[in-house]
């Protein structure tokens, strides 16, 4: 259920929300905001898919790994800023449709950065979504005396991150890569380093629900991609045993991710305990994974489908690994930060690893989507009547 808030104020202070604040749910401006940034997800998803195809795998792959980067950390940034600090007013509003349209540009630049390494159209678009929450959080620290160190810090380590990333665009090509990861690098130390300041007043209601719309919009677009392929794929072709395998994997794959992701509430982890506060990065970070590897497995069954119709016999264990490594790192990343807390026996945890394991065993067999479907589902079937 979503939230619209009261009638909008053309100017509020930004202070602090309160943690506990009751029914507190996402906006229909957050809800705008993940909708802009599917258009994002999709292009890095199809970009993936065409490098798949191409048997670009390792470049590919290390492609969508920063630009996926780039999608989720201005995605997360700000979800967590506006749990602390929302004040639905008009200034925030535009700011806000300053990220949106950020978001936009830096979709516009997925498939340059994908086919020819050409990163100015994806850093305009990044630098845009990032420099307007930064004046967010200077926003922040006028309004909050209580917490300006850590609205400070936050400020003014996205600004000198956002200078770090126009810069790269004028280093020699051989310095970019590491370039790219001393940023990366600096990027996620920066909210560590402000928070070490102080709290933010997050709300974990709030931000569990963030990260659970977030889920299902990256598992829908998942789904999305594998649908055209498979359609486009019977299209070009009659159907054969292989397409239906992969369209049934797929279909087991989707809802084993979606049950297992909602098999317990991750609000239970984020309250504000002590030891949840140690938790969070953990768990906040490690949703990168989550959803990278859900965005690539359907960027995977879409190359498959792809490689079932222009190849005859049985497909390469490259071309299965395009599939089943995704799923496999969906799995153990969603139980290490996601399930493990809270599983107290030795007996509950082992089912993931060995899942992980004949998952990314499947890319070897003759039907690799529905191998990997069929381990999520049968993964599925053990932990909920275990739970009973």
């Amino acid at each position: 259920m979503t939230s619209t808030g009261p009638a909008v104020r053309r100017w509020r202070g930004m202070v602090g929300r309160d943690p506990g604040e009751p029914h507190r749910a996402a906006t229909s401006l957050e809800l705008f905001f993940d909708l802009c940034f599917v258009i994002a997800v999709a292009q890095a998803s199809g970009s993936l898919r065409g490098a798949l195809t191409d048997g670009n795998y390792a470049t590919g792959s290390l492609r969508f790994a920063l630009v996926f980067f780039t999608i989720w950390w201005a995605w997360m940034n700000f979800t967590w800023f506006a749990s602390a600090y929302d004040p639905d007013d008009v200034p925030y509003r535009l700011t806000v449709f300053a990220q949106i349209t950020g978001s936009l540009v830096l979709a516009a630049g997925v498939r340059r950065a994908f086919e020819d390494g050409d990163l100015r159209v994806i850093t305009l678009g990044y630098v845009v979504l990032r420099t307007a929450l930064a004046g967010l959080w200077l926003r922040a620290a006028l309004s909050d005396p209580a917490r300006r160190r850590t609205t400070l810090r936050f400020a003014t380590g996205v600004t000198v991150c956002q200078l770090g990333w126009v810069g790269l665009l004028f280093l020699p090509a051989t310095l970019r890569l590491p370039g790219i990861v001393v940023m990366i690098v600096a990027e996620l130390s920066v909210p560590v380093w402000a928070q070490s300041a102080g709290m933010t007043p997050w709300h974990p209601h709030h931000i569990a629900e963030r990260y659970e719309l977030f889920t299902l919009i990256v598992l829908g677009e998942s789904a999305a991609a594998a649908t055209v392929a498979v359609r486009n794929a019977f299209d070009r072709h009659h159907a054969t045993g292989s397409l239906y395998a992969v369209a049934a994997g797929g279909l087991l794959m989707a809802y084993a991710m979606w049950w297992l992701y909602f098999a317990r509430p991750a609000h239970t982890l984020l309250a504000t305990t002590h030891q949840a506060h140690r938790r969070r990065f953990p768990w906040a970070y490690g949703h990168y994974l989550i959803f990278a590897s859900a965005t690539a497995e359907g960027a995977g069954l879409a190359a498959y489908a792809d490689h079932v119709t222009r190849h005859s016999g049985a497909s390469s264990p490259a071309a299965g690994a395009a599939v089943s490594v995704p799923a496999a790192v969906f799995l153990i990343t969603l139980w290490a930060v996601h399930l493990r807390p809270h599983q107290k026996s030795a007996a509950e945890r082992i089912p993931y690893p060995v899942a992980a394991v004949g998952i990314l065993l499947a890319a070897w067999s003759p039907a690799p989507a529905l191998a990997a479907g069929a381990l999520l589902a049968v993964l599925v079937a053990v932990v909920t009547v275990r739970r009973r």
